[in-house]
């Protein structure tokens, strides 16, 4: 099923401002929210759509490859869009509050989410790579298992909110939720606190995950690894770590999209006659190529399929060889010759007067 248009989806025209597709959002958040519509297999869908195309629309970076490469672009950068109702409040939870009043009493409280930036190799964007990351972190202490009580002890439900971690107060014709004061939004209260945490749940640790990075990734792409953020307090799950990628510059190759660009500097006998030579491919093979005769300074010649395997799975790009015909700096005598002989058989002598010369250029 075809993708639609984002400024169609959220119903703003091109030029529509960060307040415009907000408010556009609001609109539609409210109006097709799963707890407005339970069962409604429809709203939901438009629920997330809608959520996507606010997510790319409110990010400069991302409007301004949507704008100009489409989906495709998005899709080229590591974008996924949404897989659901979590997902989406953990991004725009500010606006269901707005609303919903603490998001609606779907929005899943979670531990704190983590970044890290990893810089990889040109070829291991191109092809994949594992990457072992080490982090520091708020984890799950082990005295306790997270709980934060002492050991042979139990955390007992908050009396103020009965266990629900929030309370609500009427103002009007809404209902306003708020986090309970007593438990501060746990639905617990730790009587007898853990000693190796003082009853956080928590305490600090260091950690090695293997990153798998996928093949055909770009500079910036993120990568989202659920569950290894920051440990939350009592009875709240970890947040998650995002990790961003940085693509380290190569000596050969550039990237366009899923295209490769390169160099290949020719001398004037091998332009001139051709010739078949030898040049490098990502994957570290070489492949010879062959240069007609008469190439031009700033020809292409395309190699289909060498390029940038497709982060999806499906082909690759192509690797573009551009011919850079070099002027010589320095000659010896016989090269010298050789070039006085070749300008007199053109009839482009070296010596030539400045009459004749713009006499030419009027013919």
């Amino acid at each position: 099923m075809s993708q639609r248009d984002y400024y169609q989806v959220l119903n703003v025209s091109k030029q529509a401002s960060e307040s415009d597709l907000k408010k556009a959002y609001r609109q539609l958040a409210m109006k097709y929210h799963p707890d407005k519509n339970p069962g409604d297999h429809t709203a939901e869908e438009k629920f997330k759509e809608a959520a996507e195309a606010y997510d790319v629309l409110k990010d400069p970076e991302k409007r301004q490859i949507y704008n100009q490469f489409g989906h495709e672009g998005l899709k080229g950068r590591g974008f996924n869009g949404f897989h659901g109702f979590d997902d989406i409040a953990s991004s725009f939870g500010d606006i269901f509050q707005d609303f919903f009043g603490g998001g609606g009493g779907r929005q899943e409280q979670t531990g704190a989410d983590l970044r890290l930036d990893v810089t990889i190799s040109f070829s291991e964007a191109a092809f994949g790579t594992e990457k072992k990351v080490d982090i520091t972190k708020q984890g799950n202490c082990k005295s306790c298992q997270g709980s934060g009580a002492k050991a042979g002890t139990s955390p007992k439900t908050c009396s103020t909110c009965r266990g629900t971690g929030q309370v609500v107060r009427t103002q009007g014709f809404f209902n306003m939720a708020s986090p309970c004061p007593s438990c501060r939004g746990q639905g617990q209260v730790i009587e007898h606190p853990c000693n190796t945490c003082r009853g956080e749940g928590r305490v600090p640790e260091k950690k090695s995950i293997n990153a798998t990075i996928p093949a055909g990734v770009d500079d910036g792409s993120r990568l989202r690894l659920r569950g290894e953020g920051e440990a939350g307090p009592p009875g709240v799950k970890p947040g998650d770590l995002y990790i961003f990628i940085r693509v380290a510059a190569d000596d050969i190759f550039q990237r366009q999209e899923y295209d490769v660009y390169c160099r290949l500097n020719l001398s004037f006998s091998q332009a001139a006659l051709g010739a078949e030579i030898e040049v490098p491919l990502l994957n570290d093979e070489t492949k010879v190529i062959k240069v007609k005769a008469g190439t031009q300074s700033g020809e292409m010649m395309r190699i289909t399929g060498a390029g940038i395997p497709h982060v999806r799975g499906h082909g690759r790009g192509d690797q573009i060889i551009q011919m850079m015909v070099e002027t010589p700096k320095k000659l010896n005598k016989k090269q010298k010759e050789i070039f006085q002989e070749l300008a007199e058989i053109e009839g482009n002598p070296i010596k030539e007067t400045l009459k004749g010369f713009f006499q030419k250029l009027k013919l």
